[in-house]
């Protein structure tokens, strides 16, 4: 699915220009507090470092993550590898680039000849069902067809705004009454994307976390009925969070890659803070990738990631 959605090479610069965008307070916290920790030394050292180690954390690095970094760091430092701030940064770069890519590089699963499924979880509040909005709006502009499945029925107000983000990007949805079972929702879904030769399904679910056992419960009833119409489905399980709760939105992850079996990460609202650093903490600690960010309110403001521009954004 990323594969195609990162659009052509002629995109990729608006791409960029949109990352920087994004992050940045994330990039003036980071750079500002790197100047001031090398402002008044005549070389970079293990002291440096020392006091490095609250710029990371302050960018929401997590302590695992900083940690990394560091040690990584120190054994540059003490080979003289690093000499003045542009060199701490290039290496700081290429460390941060290396922890996203063992992820990010992770390949998504190819479907031929049927809908992709694609169940989208997350407690309520991170942004999840506008996030599916968006993600139905970045299908549709590239000649996608999308069909959407209104399985959080514990909430009305779900399966209404899922049905405004229908309207607005010409994709129907599949709905049934509240408090109705989420698995009849899915599999009426499946059997329509399946008559008409949808390209993709995505799947609203329920966002709560009441106990973790009625959620794998639910959710594996989810999963067993996709696998009534395609043995490999569901072909992705994205997990929504949102930035700005950085280190506590890590708890909230854990929980559901634990029983959800998510595959990858839509972090939201990336714009609105300057711990943008999350970003790394989420594939160094929880080993998977982030395959979209959200940069804004608008349908066009999801952005599939990239390591590469990330890491640059946050220091040029």
């Amino acid at each position: 699915m990323i594969q195609t959605l990162f659009g052509s090479t002629e995109e990729k610069p608006s791409f960029l220009k949109r990352m920087k965008e994004a992050v940045t307070r994330t990039r003036e916290s980071l750079s500002e507090r790197i100047e001031d920790v090398v402002a008044f030394r005549k070389e970079i050292d293990r002291e440096t470092l020392d006091d490095l180690e609250a710029t990371l954390l302050s960018a929401d690095l997590g302590t695992a993550t900083t940690a990394t970094v560091l040690q990584a760091l120190r054994e540059k430092v003490d080979r003289k590898q690093v000499a003045n701030v542009d060199e701490l940064k290039r290496v700081l770069k290429e460390e941060l680039l290396a922890i996203l890519n063992s992820t990010n590089e992770r390949p998504v699963q190819k479907v031929d000849g049927e809908p992709e499924v694609i169940l989208v979880v997350g407690v309520n509040g991170t942004g999840k069902t506008t996030s599916i909005g968006k993600l139905t709006h970045l299908l549709r502009a590239q000649g996608k067809t999308v069909l959407l499945a209104a399985a959080d029925t514990f909430r009305a107000a779900a399966i209404e705004q899922l049905e405004i983000w229908g309207d607005r990007t010409g994709a129907e949805v599949i709905k049934n009454k509240p408090g109705g079972d989420p698995a009849a929702v899915l599999f009426d879904a499946l059997q329509a994307a399946k008559a008409r030769k949808t390209d993709y399904v995505i799947v609203d679910t329920a966002g709560r976390l009441h106990t973790k056992t009625s959620l794998m419960a639910e959710l594996e009833k989810m999963r067993r009925t996709a696998q009534r119409f395609s043995a490999t489905a569901p072909h992705e399980t994205l997990l929504v969070m949102d930035a700005t709760t950085g280190q506590n939105g890590l708890q909230q992850a854990r929980l559901f890659t634990q029983s959800a079996g998510v595959t990858g990460i839509v972090l939201t609202k990336l714009d609105g803070t300057a711990k943008g650093g999350v970003v790394v903490a989420i594939c160094k600690e929880l080993g998977l990738p982030v395959r979209y960010v959200g940069v804004g309110e608008k349908a066009g403001d999801l952005l599939p990631f990239n390591s590469q521009d990330f890491v640059n954004s946050l220091f040029d």
